[in-house]
């Protein structure tokens, strides 16, 4: 790209539009693209435009616009689409409900590139229709094409972006307490869990309220799995008082225990554990009292059915503290970054 003269312009081609204002007329009078003619001249003056950018022979230049492209063509995503460069970006939409996942570390590679940039929402992150999920484009209004091939070769092989669908998954869940049990005061748990599961595909299959006793425990767990089960959820003495049981309920039904106690409030007791693929939570008392807790962190990606790893439940400690705003703004805050 270089710039010049309008009046030694003649034939050669715009790389950029040209906004005209005229008569309460406001958009482009010439498009890039567009072959500069004599006739053009007097025009481009009457605009205040004494110099125009074209484009330079073997210059191994590209256009924002076509940059955009390419970098939306490298990072394809099943159930989200990309729109058309508007203001030289283009930004990727969410079709369909599910969870964001970002390769951070490769973000960071493009980002170090020099003139591209790709934002994105956080990682892991809960999507729903419509929301914008990336935007990509250059900084300048052109960039040397040479960037735009070592961004495609970082993304070859590797995947930016993805949004993970959620799976339908019937839900058991188990509470535990001799006060529920013996109806001195009325369980609220169960309520709060449909009503956090329904924003999930599948289904309820049943509540069970249990007395302080591992037989029982363990026995309603089996209950729910023969009926079908593939997510089950405790509730109910998760802490480490000698007779809260319930992680050793967990165990005791031959779960692989993944970490009991994750740097996040509230929900810092919470357990995460697995019998093969079916995923076991324990859910603290805070998800009762509260209305966003680790619990409401954790669910898209059991949804998604990507097993939880130590690390992952690790990093919950950057990001894992509440701030317990009078109006509850999750996820659009900085609670459950992992």
């Amino acid at each position: 790209m270089k710039k010049i003269r309008v009046e030694d312009a003649v034939g050669l081609t715009l790389c950029h539009d040209l906004t005209e204002m005229k008569d309460g007329f406001k958009g482009a009078a010439f498009k890039r693209g567009h072959v500069i003619e004599e006739a053009d001249i007097p025009r481009m003056l009457d605009m205040g435009k004494r110099t125009v950018f074209v484009w330079e022979e073997n210059a191994g230049e590209i256009h924002e616009e076509d940059a955009a492209l390419r970098m939306a063509a490298m990072a394809p995503v099943e159930g989200a689409r990309y729109t058309a460069p508007a203001e030289g970006k283009v930004l990727l939409m969410a079709e369909r409900k599910g969870m964001l996942r970002v390769d951070t570390e490769l973000l960071r590679e493009i980002n170090s590139i020099g003139d591209l940039t790709i934002s994105t929402l956080p990682d892991h992150y809960p999507v729903k229709p419509g929301m914008h999920l990336a935007s990509m484009r250059i900084v300048p209004l052109v960039t040397q094409e040479e960037q735009i091939i070592k961004a495609e070769g970082l993304c070859a092989g590797r995947k930016l972006l993805d949004l993970l669908p959620y799976k339908p998954l019937k839900a058991g869940i188990i509470i535990t307490g001799s006060e529920i049990y013996h109806g001195r005061i009325q369980d609220k748990f169960e309520a709060v869990a449909r009503k956090k599961l329904k924003a999930y595909p599948g289904k309820v299959i049943g509540a069970a309220v249990c007395d302080d006793n591992l037989d029982m425990l363990v026995n309603a767990a089996r209950d729910f799995l023969a009926k079908g089960a593939d997510f089950l959820i405790f509730s109910g003495g998760m802490s480490v008082d000698p007779d809260d049981l319930t992680p050793t309920a967990i165990r005791n039904l031959g779960c692989e225990v993944i970490r009991h106690g994750v740097p996040s409030q509230p929900g810092n007791m919470t357990m995460m554990a697995y019998l093969g693929d079916i995923p076991v939570m324990g859910v603290p008392g805070a998800a009762v009292s509260l209305p966003t807790t680790i619990f409401d962190v954790l669910l898209p990606q059991v949804y998604t059915g990507l097993k939880f790893t130590k690390d992952d439940l690790i990093r919950l400690g950057d990001g894992g503290l509440c701030q317990l705003c009078t109006a509850c703004h999750f996820p659009n805050c900085t609670f459950g970054r992992y």
